[in-house]
């Protein structure tokens, strides 16, 4: 082969291997603005359920008087997930404040008269659809860190995540060691 030749076949071979390398970074920046996309869906859906909190709390306050411990905790929970700052700390707060929240309806479940209540049903409702659209947002959200991961993690594209500093993400939402077992319900 010809020197010319060699040099169209070397030129080929380097234009297909950039072209691989910006498939590659531009599918690890459509996959990183994905996980952080789904995360401000997750925190849509959180800060629902924030803003309904109050009043769920204080709807529960009229009847449930001596249980001012559980209504202290949700309220003490809900302003731990306010101040929080970080993907972790966002996460670790709303599983505790989901954790309160089952502990709260339990507390409801004493009250026939707060059960029966128009507007405790219409904010036990709005919750209920709200835990709903916050179960689906984390799934996307797992999804999304999952797919970018794979796509750090293999080939071509970890080429260009190492050079471009692209890192794997470990901020799944995970289920609470207590969701893991189930819950015993007594008649």
């Amino acid at each position: 082969m010809s020197s010319k030749a060699w040099l169209w076949v070397i030129l080929g071979f380097v234009v297909v291997f950039g072209l691989t390398l910006a498939g590659a970074y531009n599918g690890l920046v459509s996959s990183n603005q994905a996980i952080d996309s789904a995360w401000a869906n997750v925190e849509t859906d959180l800060q629902r359920r924030y803003d309904l909190i109050p009043n769920l709390v204080n709807t529960v306050k009229g009847y449930a008087k001596h249980e001012s411990g559980v209504l202290e905790e949700v309220t003490r929970l809900r302003s731990q997930w306010g101040a929080a700052r970080t993907t972790e700390d966002q996460v670790k707060a709303a599983n505790n404040l989901e954790g309160a929240l089952g502990r709260l309806m339990v507390v409801v479940e004493k009250y026939p008269d707060l059960k029966a209540n128009e507007n405790f049903l219409r904010l036990q409702d709005e919750l209920a659809g709200t835990e709903n659209r916050i179960a689906v947002a984390r799934m996307r959200y797992n999804q999304s860190v999952q797919d970018y991961n794979v796509r750090v993690q293999s080939f071509p594209s970890n080429l260009m995540a190492s050079i471009g500093g692209f890192k794997v993400r470990d901020s799944y939402f995970k289920a609470q060691e207590e969701a893991k077992e189930a819950p015993k319900v007594q008649f």
